[in-house]
């Protein structure tokens, strides 16, 4: 089973870790043979010249005739063939090999022509001190991979926390939330946390690209609400006006008109309202398929209902019914028929057989004053719809049939 890992610990942490570890590991590998070999040449060749200096002596005891000391003699068995064949061919040389089970440094000379003398040095302690050595290496280099992993590891999860605080904060301003911010410790000048860094820099674009765009969306929307609430004063009287025309066409037109721009200008105000976000609901208990009819009849259009499974649900029944009526006229103003509305539990489906969403529609929901394909309207409906949904707690999709047509589907929360 794999083990499951903080979030902080994504792609750039297993990297650096991974880079940390085979540098550590190189850089002691690197030191741990400069040093193995340094202090083995040294040791073999003092090794090696006491060897030679005993050599000597032997030989010129041999010479004198006298009586060689224990470790010397003229072609014993134990000398390694190929030491033996360079004294015999008249050169002088040292080798390491076992005798008798111990490591031995022996030199070797010629000697009465094709003889050899040879001279065996303990080589035991020097090779103890090798292999301690080696020991020691690896040791410390174990423990200075591991303390620099854990030093490595510790600075790299400090930066990939910072990174992943600032992506979640990334997507929460993504997601509509305009007052996040990552407010980084670092994000001064020079603070008492130190001085800025790559990541504090991010962090401070992004907090200040949200304060920007917040700043942005503010005036859009208190601009889209004061010229909403300016309109509606010269739409009364003009209303008022229209209704005081003689009958006949020019009068149904103008009359018209005016109805479709107080329609707007009372969908403008209702958008701002939901931006602010101070919306407030009237929960009540409601049986969603009722609800669902009386919706479609105050629409006013020619609209199937289907009722699989009812639920009771609590919920705001004036703001719900904006919704479904919403859907309801997109569908028929957009699509074609025939219209279904499928009452499923907490779900509710609302289905047309037109040629389907827009693609940017599906992809990123519904944009205000924002058509395609030559339809009417401002676009203002289906965003409405949203808006309200949200402030219902409840989550609206769209998408297209696989068979053709547009489907947006309502889900409510339900405990």
């Amino acid at each position: 089973m794999r083990p499951v890992l903080p979030q902080w610990s994504g792609t750039l942490a297993v990297k650096a870790a991974v880079f940390i570890a085979v540098m550590c590991c190189a850089l002691a590998a690197l030191l741990g043979v400069l040093v193995h070999v340094q202090v083995t040449n040294q040791t073999v060749g003092q090794a090696r010249d006491q060897a030679l200096q005993r050599l000597t002596q032997a030989t010129e005891r041999y010479e004198a005739g006298d009586t060689l000391w224990q470790g010397a003699g003229v072609d014993p068995p134990e000398l390694p063939r190929e030491l033996r064949d360079l004294a015999v061919a008249g050169e002088r040389g040292t080798m390491v090999a076992d005798r008798a089970g111990r490591p031995t440094m022996w030199a070797a000379g010629p000697v009465d022509g094709e003889r050899a003398l040879a001279v065996a040095v303990d080589y035991s302690q020097q090779a103890r001190t090798i292999a301690g050595l080696d020991r020691a290496i690896l040791w410390s280099s174990g423990l200075a991979i591991g303390a620099t992993l854990l030093v490595g590891a510790f600075a790299v999860t400090r930066v990939t926390r910072r990174l992943h605080t600032t992506a979640l904060v990334a997507r929460r301003i993504s997601a509509g939330d305009l007052d996040a911010r990552v407010n980084d410790p670092r994000t001064g000048p020079r603070t008492k946390a130190g001085p800025p860094d790559e990541v504090a820099a991010v962090a401070a674009a992004l907090d200040s690209m949200a304060a920007s765009l917040q700043g942005k969306l503010l005036a859009e929307q208190r601009f889209t609400a004061d010229v909403a609430h300016e309109l509606r004063t010269p739409l009364t009287g003009l209303h008022a006006a229209a209704e005081l025309l003689p009958p006949g066409r020019p009068t149904e037109l103008v009359r018209d008109r005016v109805a479709a721009l107080r329609t707007l200008t009372e969908d403008l105000l209702e958008i701002s309202r939901l931006d602010t976000g101070r919306e407030r609901v009237e929960l009540d208990t409601e049986r969603l398929g009722p609800l669902a009819e009386r919706a479609v009849r105050a629409a006013g259009s020619d609209t199937e209902v289907r009722v699989v499974r009812d639920v009771a649900v609590e919920t705001d029944r004036r703001r719900l019914e904006r919704v479904l009526g919403n859907l309801v006229a997109n569908a028929h103003k957009h699509g074609r028929g025939p219209v279904v509305l499928t009452v499923d539990g907490p779900v509710v489906t609302v289905r047309d057989h037109g040629d389907g969403f827009p693609e940017y529609l599906v992809a990123h929901g519904p944009q205000r004053f924002r058509t395609e394909g030559g339809t009417r309207g401002h676009g203002l409906g289906l965003t409405i719809a949203r808006g309200q949904a949200e402030v219902l707690g409840a989550r609206l999709e769209f998408a297209n049939a696989p068979d053709g047509g547009a489907v947006a589907t309502l889900e409510l929360a339900v405990e």
